[in-house]
Order: C-alpha cells, then structure tokens, then sequence
C-alpha cells in the first residue's frame, strides 16, 4: 500500500466540514430559497415564488462578498466554494425558471421545450465559465445567469396588466430571449463583483420582496 496515499486522504477535511464555513452556509441559504421557489411555482403561488428567486441572487451575490473579506480560507476552501456556487447555481437560475415558465403554462408539452432549451442554455453557460472563466478576467462571455432572476422577477411586477394566455407568451419569448444572451458571445461585466451593486441588489430584493409580499396579502 502506497503510505503517501494514506496520508493524503487521512489529511483531507471531511465533506460536511465545508458546511461551517460562511459563505457557503449564505450559498446554501441561497438554495433553500430556490428550493422554496420550486416549490412555490409548482403550486401556482408564483408572488411567493418571485420571492425566493430574488432572495436566491442576493444570497449568491454575498457569499461571494463574505468570501473575498474572509481572511485565512485556504486553496481548498476556495475551489470547494466555487464548485458548490456552479452546481447550486444550475438549479437557481436553471432549473428554477425553467420549472416557473413549465407551471404558468399549466405544463402544455410547448413550454417543456422553452424549458429545456432555457435549461440547456444554463448548462453550457456555467460549462463555459468553468472551462474559460472571465474574458480578460473581468467580464463575462453571455450574459450572466443570475441575471435571468432579477429580469425575470421584474417582468413578472406587469403579469397582472395582461391576461393570462397573453402574458404567458410574454413569459415564454422573455425565458427564450435570456437563454440566447446566456450562450451569447456579449461580454458583460461582473456585477456581483462590485461591494456597491451588492448594496444596489439588497436594496431591489427587499423591494421586490415587499412588493410582492403586499400582492400576496
């Protein structure tokens, strides 16, 4: 038996061990609000569900804030956080609006495909940032996939204005048009790394949180 390989993995944290570190406790926190939004969409309760989607993008935008202010996170601190930002972040600002598009349109067999190519389009985005990372190393390649929450969440403030077929449409083409500037070769700039929209974000989430919190009273 190879004795430096035994000493590698009996040096290796254990897997619930990241679990007490901040910015991942926020990334998580950040998940359980995507999950509510699933579940919330899948109900009808969209009011609710426009909730927990803003609140998932502001909980990613801190984790990353909390991270770079953090003082002594090691190399593997750093790679475990980044892996777990991609995966959670495939099921906020994929999985998520692709199950709310599936729902307003009460699961017709035509917003499953608008679903899965908003999914699909989420899925190569974060592969390519994976494999590329930021151009130049300051601005994205498409447009970034948090993004898709915050329009989403402000178009759905005019859903009461149209009727449900009209605005279901409009629901559909908005869902298709971000997965086109999600594998867009727009550069776009890194907005969450910036202390001030962090602040310009939390401020937005909790207007859209008492917005919709109002229309769901």
């Amino acid at each position: 038996m190879n004795t430096n390989n035994v000493e590698s993995t009996a040096l290796q944290p254990t897997i619930i061990s990241y679990v007490k570190d901040l910015p991942n406790i926020c990334s998580l926190a950040g998940l359980a609000c995507t999950v509510l939004a699933i579940y919330f969409s899948i109900l009808g309760v969209y009011y609710a569900a426009m909730i927990g989607m803003i609140w998932s993008v502001a909980f990613d935008w801190a984790d990353g804030l909390i991270a770079r202010r953090m003082k002594g996170r090691t190399g593997n601190d750093r790679a475990f956080g980044g892996q777990l930002d991609v995966l959670i972040d495939i099921v906020s600002y994929g999985v998520a609006p692709s199950i709310l598009l599936l729902s307003y349109g009460k699961f017709a067999p035509i917003f499953l495909v608008g679903a899965f190519l908003m999914l699909v389009a989420s899925a190569i985005r974060l592969s390519y940032f994976s494999t590329f990372g930021l151009a130049g190393g300051t601005k994205y390649t498409g447009l970034a996939l948090d993004n898709n929450n915050i329009i989403l969440v402000f178009i759905f403030l005019f859903e009461g204005i149209f009727s449900e077929g009209i605005f279901s449409v409009i629901l559909y083409v908005s869902g298709l048009s971000l997965a086109a500037l999600n594998v867009s070769q727009i550069k776009t700039p890194k907005l969450s790394g910036n202390p001030v929209n962090v602040y310009i974000l939390a401020v937005y989430t909790l207007g859209i949180t008492g917005i919709y919190g109002w229309k769901l009273i």
